[in-house]
């Protein structure tokens, strides 16, 4: 039963063009860092109850994150990228199928090595985003943990 009469509606693309962003995807690979640092942290000659819901809670996080990172660059993957960007940068296929292998080997293990990769293959993407815009970039800090560098566009002063 149809409450309303909705006109069937379409669109081309996941969300409205021009507001996509790597910055989600790249918060989730610091976060997958953190919570690896979290884990690491665990006192393992202590493993009582406590301890071990802790680590189940953060190492479900962490899957979880590197899943929304691979999603994040994916969408822009597939729905950004076109005929233009894709001949400015034929490199961005096997560099999106590598931030997939990357992103499933940080979810299986807890080998920050992993993550440490898939944050630069993730700022290699973000690189390659922003040059099809014309927009110029620069390695910043995050100001949190794991304080990691990211590839951010360079905003104009207000």
């Amino acid at each position: 039963i149809l409450m309303f009469k909705i006109p069937r509606v379409s669109a081309h693309c996941d969300i409205p063009c021009k507001i996509y962003d790597p910055a989600a995807a790249q918060y989730a690979v610091l976060s997958v860092i953190r919570l690896i640092d979290l884990i690491n942290d665990i006192d393992e000659s202590n493993l009582n109850k406590k301890n071990i819901a802790e680590i189940s809670r953060l190492t479900s996080q962490k899957e979880e994150h590197a899943q929304i990172a691979k999603k994040e660059v994916i969408t822009i993957w597939g729905d950004y990228f076109k005929e233009p960007q894709i001949s400015k940068f034929p490199e961005v296929h096997n560099l999106v199928h590598s931030i997939m292998m990357s992103g499933s080997k940080s979810k299986q293990t807890l080998d920050r090595a992993n993550a440490e990769d898939l944050l630069d293959k993730v700022n290699q993407f973000a690189e390659i985003f922003w040059a099809t815009k014309d927009i110029e970039t620069e390695k910043k800090i995050s100001p949190y943990p794991p304080n990691m560098p990211v590839i951010c566009p360079k905003l104009e002063d207000a």
